[in-house]
């Protein structure tokens, strides 16, 4: 492992609050940037679709950056560096059918979570509202939710955290699950996060088993897409509506759909093995 060329850091406080310093930093940038624009030309550029997604790009590279910079190189002497390969397409069968049994789980589960009352209700209004504006161009809401977020989410949650977690010390179990806790809360609203932690837990599983950061960004990218899909063409994001049939159904295929190829999945990476 001395010659790896991946570096073996760990992820501590320290590295949350570095992370959140670069993605604070990022942020603030463009919003200076914005504030220029308006007094230059005046035009604000929030009302941009384009500048919500360069956004949320600009700030998830300056945390990556300040991760890298300050506490990877510093503390390995490498740069920040991930595993990407492609793996056999026996192993493509086995994690796609088990994102979809868990994306069928996580439905019905999240299906449960009121939407009504004087908290949820007001709550779940803010939400949708909030999801409506980020919805309305679908070409950009598919090039923000099926390939950047996806990219830079699994580098952050699963290549940084989780995987910093494990070379600290951390129990492969735990990491997964407190990468998939903190990906979940930074949702910042309980339907989405019911289902950003069951699926972090199976990209982190599959990251964890295969060592390849390309496998879970592939699955979350799958997971996304067919969000926006049900949101473009059916206006939420619910399997049991779109193909008409109970939400119990779905539950059941979905358990039936994650049981077996969970089984199948980790028969085949019963060894664990490392990154070279």
């Amino acid at each position: 492992m001395e010659n790896s060329k991946y570096p073996k850091f760990t992820f501590t406080w320290l590295g949350g609050l570095t992370l959140l310093a670069g993605l604070f930093l990022g942020t603030m940038l463009v919003s200076f940037f914005n504030v220029f624009w308006m007094f230059t030309f005046k035009e604000n550029l929030q009302y941009k679709d384009w500048f919500f997604m360069l956004s949320n790009a600009v700030g998830f590279v300056a945390a990556i950056a300040f991760f890298d910079f300050f506490i990877v190189r510093r503390t390995t002497g490498k740069k920040l560096n991930f595993n990407f390969s492609p793996t056999n397409f026996y192993t493509y069968l086995l994690i796609f059918p088990l994102m979809i049994g868990m994306m069928f789980i996580a439905e019905f589960i999240t299906s449960q979570i009121p939407t009504t009352g004087l908290f949820f209700g007001k709550y779940y209004e803010f939400f949708s509202q909030l999801m409506n504006q980020l919805t309305d161009d679908p070409v950009v809401m598919i090039i923000t939710a099926v390939i950047m977020a996806p990219v830079f989410e699994e580098i952050i949650f699963r290549g940084i955290i989780q995987k910093g977690l494990i070379n600290k010390g951390v129990e492969p179990w735990k990491a997964i699950l407190y990468a998939s806790l903190i990906f979940g809360v930074v949702h910042a609203n309980p339907w989405q996060f019911v289902g950003a932690v069951l699926l972090g837990c199976i990209l982190g599983l599959v990251y964890f088993k295969t060592k390849s950061l390309l496998l879970p960004m592939l699955l979350h990218g799958f997971n996304n897409l067919c969000s926006s899909l049900l949101i473009t063409y059916t206006k939420n994001e619910s399997f049991a509506d779109a193909f008409k049939v109970s939400e119990w159904i779905i539950l059941a295929i979905g358990i039936v759909v994650f049981s077996l190829f969970y089984y199948l999945f980790m028969k085949k990476y019963k060894v664990h093995y490392s990154e070279i």
